[in-house]
């Protein structure tokens, strides 16, 4: 039997817990995990490491919480998916009733990639929705910048306070609208150059053989291997799919290779793509499904000129510039608190 505010639910009860204290985080985590386990239900801490260790410290010994490394849970969208959605199949072919889990996404990842964690958070309400869970989303304030708490409060239909408190988020979107909005992400710096290699309709060999000529320096061998299978799913699928002329263009930096691969179609009609596997098995969005599993950012934008999916590999730009893992002492940046509701590089 399902506990707490989700006993009502039958599938995915999806909460954001946004805290402007270490003390707030804990007044809701300890009393979230400790219930959960005094109810039998199997009970999960996926945070960073300065987060975990601070439930950790507060949960009694051998509390029967179990704890996910949350910097490898959430290293990309679609691995986070993958685990979990396995996870929560084998717990509850196992007999569990309701599962309980708490993570974050890194705090890196509020900043130049948040565009597909925010397409993570929508999509999850249907990925997860098979399954009795009951999660929260936690989200420091002091290091959240304004734009991604919008974000947040679009994506998660229920908000978690420190005052024990369950509320509906009125600005909740259905994943579908979220997922279909046209949100240009900021171009990487080294694409205000001219592109290293260009190459207009290639086959997927000629996008292969690119890839490894360029590739060299800036990645290791398994993740220049990764993006070769991206980059060639990614022009297969445009020549496939999309509208002539299929173009692809390379930029490299030290610390990253960046693709786009552009048409002029209007893109997939699927909102999940990319971030779920194909529903039917059938081939036309696997390409996706593994592209988003390869690389280590892929957004897109839609324009006059037709859809353009931009990948890169190794290290994106501005990972640290935004967000910090350890909170600056005693300052908050904007956000929520309490029961506050959320409203809406140079080329080397």
């Amino acid at each position: 039997m399902r506990t707490g505010p989700a006993a009502a639910e039958s599938g995915y009860f999806h909460e954001a817990l946004c805290y402007a204290s270490d003390d707030e985080l804990l007044a809701v985590a300890v009393p979230f995990l400790l219930d959960g386990v005094t109810a039998g239900e199997p009970t999960f801490v996926a945070l960073g490491e300065r987060t975990g260790g601070l439930v950790r410290s507060a949960l009694p010994a051998d509390s029967g919480v179990e704890f996910l490394t949350g910097a490898e849970v959430y290293a990309r969208p679609t691995a986070a998916i993958r685990m979990y959605r396995k996870l929560l199949a084998d717990l509850t072919a196992g007999g569990a009733d309701q599962i309980r889990i708490i993570g974050e996404v890194p705090p890196p990842s509020l900043g130049s990639t948040w565009d597909w964690w925010a397409r993570y958070e929508a999509a999850i309400n249907r990925a997860y929705d098979d399954w009795p869970l009951w999660s929260m989303c936690a989200y420091d304030t002091r290091i959240t910048p304004p734009d991604v708490l919008a974000d947040v409060a679009a994506t998660h239909p229920h908000i978690a306070t420190a005052r024990q408190r369950h509320l509906p988020s009125p600005d909740y979107l259905a994943p579908e609208s979220f997922l279909r909005q046209n949100r240009p992400a900021p171009p990487d710096p080294i694409q205000a150059y001219p592109p290293l290699l260009q190459l207009t309709d290639p086959t997927a060999a000629q996008a292969r053989s690119a890839v490894h000529q360029a590739g060299p320096g800036q990645l290791s061998a398994e993740d220049l291997d990764d993006f070769v299978i991206a980059v060639s799913e990614t022009v297969t699928n445009g020549l496939r799919h999309g509208s002539p002329p299929v173009r692809l263009r390379l930029w490299t930096a030290p610390d990253r290779i960046v693709a786009t691969v552009s048409d002029t179609g209007k893109g997939p009609d699927d909102p999940y793509a990319g971030l779920l596997p194909p529903a039917d098995g059938r081939p036309g969005g696997l390409g996706l499904w593994i592209t988003y599993q390869s690389c280590n950012h892929v957004t897109y934008h839609r324009d006059a000129d037709g859809f353009t999916l931009r990948l890169t590999a190794g290290q994106p730009p501005g990972l640290t510039a935004v967000a910090q893992s350890e909170p600056p002492g005693g300052e908050r940046r904007p956000g929520g608190s309490g029961d506050q509701q959320l409203s809406s590089g140079t080329r080397p």
